[in-house]
């Protein structure tokens, strides 16, 4: 090959470089800056044609999260877009920077419902915002942990929200602003209180019925035992937790007796006066025989400085009487009993709290007992009906005049 021929090659190489680059600088001089939208949408009246607002105020949207990206980065359609731009744009997708939340959502419980027509169920903007975005560390994001119950109750707490949607357990948000978490959160303004998302989840928001989800039954003292490891420890040790490892979805759970959003202290009185009824659903027998005992005559009439089935048989760690670890077993029921009755000893502690005046089995001298007490209730009762009205009788007649006697009587 000639040198004349190298030469002209070389320049044709150069020419064609030369021309990509100018290439690529034009186009890359078309995409539009930020500067170029925001001389638009920065003005505060600006609407489209249905009469809402398109404004997003510059401040705004650079102390945004997304404030250093570009407005393309969102809206790709307009990358290549001429001036002024088609008023309806293509709907944006955060799973092009955010996939993995975008992908978790979709299992959800919002996704479901979208899927299925529900137009008011939440997306990422209706939790997040749009261009005002902000780090859920942001005191000012709605996602931060004060703000959190209210961005929630948007749609938990909106009575027609509720019932296009059907959710059957209604407005959870009024529930949990009067709760024990909810009073320490909004109140005392505690963070690590629990809130929506520590036991629903954030963008994986499942239905209590999906064994997947954190509040699905069995789930649930796990859920819980984030915060109450403690407590959670106790439960597992126990005879509800251990039939509950096993399968048995019966057993009660930690929203059984202290119910899911209405969560009260245990020390009030109200909530150790309900919590009989809720030991009684299951023990319906235990429940009717401790009504029968002083112990639960006076709870039943609204005092609760007697023992109720917690002070004896515990809360949490609650075994069977003939586990030697049970609060009632023989060798610990009397140290139960001096919890309020200091002098107890082995024959106070023999006491029956549960005794059943109507099985001859368990009882029988108390079985036979309220027999004879019961018949002799009711021959009182025939005895002095009859007499009273026998003498009713007489009292009738007392006042009557003598009958006149005949001539000759």
């Amino acid at each position: 090959m000639s040198a004349t021929t190298a030469v002209n090659r070389g320049a044709a190489v150069a020419l064609t470089l030369l021309f990509a680059s100018l290439l690529l600088a034009v186009s890359a001089a078309a995409v539009p800056g930020n500067d170029d939208c925001l001389a638009c949408h920065d003005d505060a009246g600006l609407t489209a044609s249905d009469g809402r607002s398109v404004t997003v105020a510059q401040k705004t949207f650079a102390d945004s999260i997304h404030g250093s990206m570009a407005c393309t980065d969102c809206h790709a359609d307009l990358a290549s877009a001429e001036f002024p731009h088609a008023e309806k744009l293509a709907p944006v997708d955060c799973a092009s920077c955010h996939a993995d939340a975008v992908a978790v959502y979709g299992k959800g419980v919002h996704a479901e419902a979208r899927q299925a027509g529900n137009t008011a169920a939440a997306r990422c903007i209706d939790c997040h915002g749009v261009h005002d975005i902000r780090s859920s560390a942001d005191k000012t994001s709605p996602t931060y942990a004060l703000n959190l119950p209210n961005l929630c109750g948007k749609c938990h707490g909106d009575a027609k929200i509720i019932k296009a949607g059907g959710i059957k357990i209604g407005d959870v948000f009024a529930k949990y602003h009067d709760s024990i978490h909810g009073k320490a959160l909004e109140k005392s303004g505690l963070l690590v209180s629990a809130k929506c998302t520590d036991c629903h989840g954030n963008h994986e928001i499942r239905r209590r019925t999906d064994s997947q989800s954190g509040v699905f039954r069995a789930n649930v003292p796990a859920t819980c035992g984030k915060c109450h490891g403690g407590i959670q420890a106790l439960y597992a040790s126990g005879i509800h937790g251990a039939k509950l490892a096993a399968g048995d979805p019966k057993v009660p759970v930690c929203t059984d007796c202290h119910t899911a959003h209405e969560i009260r202290r245990t020390d009030a009185d109200a909530w150790k006066l309900d919590v009989l009824a809720e030991c009684g659903s299951c023990h319906v027998q235990s429940l009717a025989t401790y009504r029968d005992t002083f112990h639960g005559q006076v709870t039943k009439l609204g005092f609760t400085r007697v023992a109720s089935c917690a002070d004896c048989h515990r809360a949490h760690d609650i075994y069977p009487q003939s586990d030697p670890r049970s609060s009632v077993s023989p060798a610990l029921r009397a140290a139960t009993c001096r919890k309020c009755h200091p002098a107890a000893g082995t024959s106070f502690a023999g006491y029956d709290p549960h005794a059943d005046k109507r099985d001859a089995q368990r009882n029988p001298p108390l079985y036979w007992t309220a027999r004879f007490m019961q018949l002799l209730l009711a021959g009182v009762f025939v005895f002095f009906g009859l007499h009273t009205s026998l003498w009713f009788q007489r009292l009738l007649r007392k006042d009557k005049p003598a009958p006149k006697k005949k001539a000759g009587e």
